[in-house]
């Protein structure tokens, strides 16, 4: 798509399988939108319950982790942007005519 102020990526997650590392970031934040399955973030510490339908948004500095539960795998897009970055709201950046 050649993005030039956001990444898009698209991560799925068998049964029973976790992302294998807690990760935090300097200046972007994430928003996840699960797709399908169950499983959990964990999220400085605390844990919590996703299911399909469910969306996150999650500050650059959180430390994050993501799994599967272990009866069902998970599918999650995953859009990151630089925190603060949004100068404008759709209407107030379009142009008409």
């Amino acid at each position: 798509m050649s993005l030039t102020g956001a990444e898009i990526s698209l991560n799925e997650l068998p049964a029973g399988a976790n992302v294998p590392f807690v990760h935090s970031h300097k200046e972007n934040e994430e928003i996840y939108g699960i797709l399908s399955g169950n499983g959990k973030a964990i999220i400085d510490g605390e844990e919590i319950s996703l299911s399909t339908g469910d969306w996150l948004k999650i500050a650059p500095a959180a430390k994050r982790q993501f799994f599967a539960s272990d009866i069902s795998g998970i599918t999650y897009i995953c859009i990151q942007v630089k925190e603060n970055s949004l100068e404008h709201f759709t209407a107030e950046d379009a142009v008409i005519g």
